[in-house]
C-alpha cells in the first residue's frame, strides 16, 4: 500500500505541476481549465473552483472512470479525497474510456484557441503541423453547457481520429501519452490557433491539399523516433 500511495502522490504532484505550466504558458488563468492523468481504473484530476497556485498535491482528486460524476473512487489510505473533482470530470472520464491511448488530458481556455472556438471555427490544413493532431484538421465540437453529458458527447465526436479539438464558445482539450506529451500538444495547438488567427487577417487562407496532408500524416507516424524506438 505504501508503494501505491507513493505512486499516486507522485502523479498528483505532476498533475499540479502541469496545471502550473498552463499558467506559465498563458494557456490558463485563475481556476479555469483542468488537468488529469490516467491511473489504474481511474484518473487523478485537479479540483473544482480552486486556483491552481493555491493548491497542494493533496488537493488533487482520485476518481474512477466508471463512477458517477463527482464521486471519488475511495482509494484506501490515499490523501486525495478531501476535494471535489473538476466540474468537467465527465468528459475526462469519457475520453479515457473511449481512447485507450489517452494517458493524460488537458483542458484550457487560452486566448487564441478560445477566440476561434467562440466563432465555432475548426482549424483547416493551413499549416502542416495540423497533422500532429491526427488528421486534416482540428475540429470544433458543437456547443453544450459545461459539465454536461451533451458536451462530452459532442467532444467525443470531434475527437474521433484526433488528439485535440476546440470546444465551441469554451476553449480547447488535448490528450497525450502522458502529462508531458499532453502539455506539448496544448502549447502547439495554441501556437497554431494564433497563427491561423493571424492568417485570417490576411484574407482567405491557402490550404494544403489532402494528398499533401496525407504525406505529412504518414511522416508523423515515425516522427522523433530514434533507431530502436518503439514509438514516437
Amino acid at each position: 500500500m505504501e508503494n501505491l500511495n507513493q505512486e499516486i502522490c507522485q502523479l498528483a504532484e505532476s498533475v499540479l505541476a502541469t496545471a502550473g505550466e498552463l499558467i506559465a504558458h498563458d494557456l490558463n488563468r485563475g481556476s479555469a481549465g483542468n488537468v488529469s492523468v490516467r491511473y489504474a481504473d481511474g484518473c487523478i484530476i485537479t479540483p473544482t473552483g480552486i486556483e491552481h497556485q493555491d493548491c497542494t498535491p493533496d488537493d488533487m482528486v482520485k476518481v474512477g472512470i466508471k463512477v458517477g460524476a463527482g464521486e471519488t473512487a475511495g482509494v484506501p489510505d490515499s490523501p486525495l479525497n478531501r476535494r471535489k473533482p473538476s466540474s468537467e470530470l465527465r468528459f475526462h472520464r469519457d475520453i479515457y474510456a473511449a481512447f485507450p491511448d489517452a494517458g493524460a488530458i488537458i483542458h484550457a481556455h487560452p486566448p487564441f484557441a478560445t477566440a476561434l472556438a467562440c466563432q465555432q471555427l475548426s482549424i483547416p490544413p493551413f499549416h502542416y503541423m495540423i497533422a500532429r493532431f491526427g488528421g486534416m484538421d482540428v475540429r470544433c465540437a458543437e456547443y453544450a453547457t459545461f459539465g454536461t453529458q451533451a458536451l462530452s458527447d459532442a467532444m467525443l465526436i470531434a475527437l474521433q481520429d484526433r488528439s485535440a479539438c476546440l470546444m465551441a464558445h469554451h476553449g480547447m482539450v488535448v490528450y497525450g501519452r502522458d502529462l508531458k506529451h499532453a502539455l506539448a500538444l496544448a502549447v502547439e495547438l495554441e501556437t497554431l490557433c494564433e497563427q491561423y488567427w493571424r492568417v485570417l487577417q490576411l484574407g482567405e487562407p491557402k490550404l494544403l491539399t489532402a494528398a499533401q496532408m496525407d504525406e505529412v500524416i504518414a511522416k508523423f507516424a515515425g516522427y522523433g523516433q530514434q533507431d530502436g524506438d518503439a514509438g514516437a
